[in-house]
């Protein structure tokens, strides 16, 4: 198969700035996209860093900077692509609300306005960003959410209730989407991170994320480590390459096989030691 290609592409990732979308969009400019939109919150400094690295990688980045919880701003970084490249090839979302909103809270806690901010940057924010980038698209469009499929079958993390119930909402979505936009080529899939290094886990209380990393370092995660932004990048690629053209309305688990393992059983039994 060789190398893949993505010459000539432009992109928008949400939530680009750092963590696991500084990694998403790093890889696609080292795959040849030509156009990087990089979209963020709040952080100019850290968005410029991401802008360097992208140029430094062949990349023409573009800093979008829009709340995409926020219906109005969302399709107002849409219109600044239209009027920046009048066309998309490929569209990532992957922003979040911040702990720092207080969307961590358990089912009995977490406010009301808490619930729907989480929602609105999730589930709202998919639908509304799938109809923008459509408009923008032409055959072999890609679009990819970036989720956390155990959110969706599992109620164990408690504090993580709204952004579970929100990413599995954004999961359903993926679906009804690539069926809609099957017949115009454009395919629609998501990618389900497993434990991830210099991601929303690393905003964790720190005694929280050592549990965690000793934990997958144990072996719950096969493969022994932790991801990093860089593995869930080159599933993107692949995903967006035109030999992924045949894939629509699946979710990837990029974990290290972590969603192989059961809690059934002991760790020794399951897995070699």
């Amino acid at each position: 198969m060789g190398t893949i290609s993505l010459s000539q592409k432009s992109a928008l990732v949400t939530g680009s700035s750092r963590g696991i979308g500084r990694g998403i969009a790093l890889k696609l400019a080292e795959a040849g996209v030509k156009r990087i939109a990089i979209n963020y919150l709040e952080n100019d400094e850290a968005a410029n860093e991401t802008a360097r690295l992208v140029k430094e990688r062949g990349a023409q980045p573009l800093l979008v900077k829009a709340n995409v919880g926020d219906v109005d701003q969302l399709k107002g970084m849409f219109a600044t692509i239209k009027e920046a490249w009048d066309s998309l090839d490929i569209y990532v979302s992957n922003a979040r609300a911040s702990i720092g909103t207080g969307f961590y809270a358990a089912p009995m806690e977490i406010t009301v306005e808490q619930w729907r901010a989480t929602v609105d940057t999730q589930a709202t924010e998919f639908l509304v960003a799938c109809r923008e980038a459509v408009r923008l698209m032409g055959k072999n469009g890609r679009i990819l959410a970036i989720t956390y499929a155990p959110g969706g079958v599992t109620g164990s993390w408690q504090p993580w209730v709204a952004m579970g119930s929100a990413k599995a909402a954004k999961e359903s979505l993926v679906r009804y989407f690539a069926v809609a936009l099957a017949d115009r080529g454009i395919t629609v899939n998501s990618i389900s991170p497993g434990a991830c290094d210099d991601s929303v886990l690393s905003g964790l209380p720190p005694e929280v994320f050592k549990l965690i990393r000793e934990w997958h370092e144990s072996g719950w995660t096969p493969m022994r480590r932790l991801g990093v932004p860089a593995d869930v990048g080159n599933a993107v690629v692949l995903m967006c390459s035109e030999q992924a053209g045949f894939i629509t309305g699946q979710t990837l688990h990029v974990d290290g096989g972590g969603s192989a393992m059961s809690a059934v059983f002991p760790l020794p039994i399951q897995a070699n030691r």
